[in-house]
């Protein structure tokens, strides 16, 4: 692979991994009806795609970037792909006050890339 899809590849993985994720964590607060059992057991088979996603970007990942480096990645895309989610899947737009906050956390992991 070029050295940019090398770099590349894991944050791909890391978005669609919390994609997986996102719908594994909020999804069922669409569906408040449905028992809980049922609910934890969709959960987890959802969760197994994402495990599919994030090993691989974390392992493949660590050769260019350090673990608090991926842990900081994950998180801003994990709140980039919930503010969407919230949005369009659960009728929950974001007010100012949670894309302040989601903006500090951005600074965090900016912070984090610091040498």
């Amino acid at each position: 692979m070029p050295f940019a899809i090398e770099r590349l590849t894991p944050i791909a993985l890391l978005l669609c991994s919390n994609v997986f994720m996102t719908f594994a964590w909020y999804g069922h607060l669409k569906y408040k009806s449905s028992p809980l059992p049922v609910v934890i057991a969709a959960s987890w088979g959802i969760a197994f795609f994402e495990y599919l996603l994030m090993v691989p970007a974390n392992r493949w990942g660590s050769a260019y970037y350090s673990a608090p480096q991926l842990k900081g990645m994950q998180e801003v895309i994990t709140l980039l792909v919930f503010a969407g989610f919230s949005t369009w899947f659960l009728d929950q737009p974001l007010k100012w006050n949670h894309w302040a906050g989601f903006g500090l956390i951005v600074v965090a992991a900016w912070l984090i890339f610091m040498e």
